[in-house]
């Protein structure tokens, strides 16, 4: 059993670097193999609408033909059993590398055909893992809930089955005094850390377990 983790935070010790890790141990006491890829580590674009993805008869037909550091890693996706992506969300949707990852994943394998088809040669688990300063009711009132269920609807439709794990509320500063961050009330922000952020970490590893079985 394979796996493959791709986080898409520049922070790689922080909230949704602990899940995926987290993620990664569940499968790994199941004895899956696992990778998890930074996405900040690598030199890539977003899709340059070149579609040589959708040219007849091409050399790149169902496959993205821009060349650069992802696409090793886009190599790497049709030889796993399950992935698992990692994002915090910026300004109400995911970080721009994890979006130019996405659109590089999902758009060559989306067939332009009266029903969306797909074109990827199987069908693998896809997990998604979100994190967020907000709470759940401003989520949901910044629409960020609807953003979740796109990528959901979208990663079901290319690779056969996808699930979200959302994690609210994150802390996101080690001392809250050192920014100007009123909107947050530090102590309620320490509270959930210390009380539900582990929570979070153990439905991580569960859907490690999970996916590797």
């Amino acid at each position: 059993m394979k796996i493959l983790l791709i986080n898409g935070s520049p922070r790689k010790t922080w909230n949704t670097s602990t899940l995926l890790k987290k993620a990664s141990e569940g499968a790994l006491s199941q004895n899956a193999d696992t990778e998890i890829i930074n996405l900040y580590d690598l030199n890539f674009k977003g899709c340059t609408s070149c579609f040589s993805c959708k040219l007849k008869d091409g050399d790149s037909y169902g496959k993205c033909g821009y060349k650069d550091e992802l696409s090793p890693i886009l190599d790497k996706v049709e030889n796993i059993d399950a992935m698992i992506l990692g994002s915090p969300i910026y300004l109400g949707t995911v970080t721009g590398e994890m979006r130019s990852f996405l659109e590089r994943l999902i758009f060559p394998y989306l067939m332009y055909d009266e029903f969306g088809s797909s074109l990827f040669p199987g069908k693998i688990h896809v997990g998604f893992i979100y994190t967020m300063g907000a709470d759940e009711t401003t989520m949901k009132l910044l629409g960020i809930d609807s953003h979740i269920n796109l990528n959901k609807m979208l990663l079901s439709r290319i690779f056969g089955s996808s699930e979200s794990l959302v994690s609210t509320d994150t802390y996101q500063f080690d001392d809250y005094t050192k920014y100007v961050s009123s909107r947050f009330n530090e102590a309620d922000k320490a509270k959930i850390r210390k009380e539900v952020f582990p929570l979070d970490c153990r439905k991580a590893f569960n859907m490690g377990v999970k996916f590797a079985k």
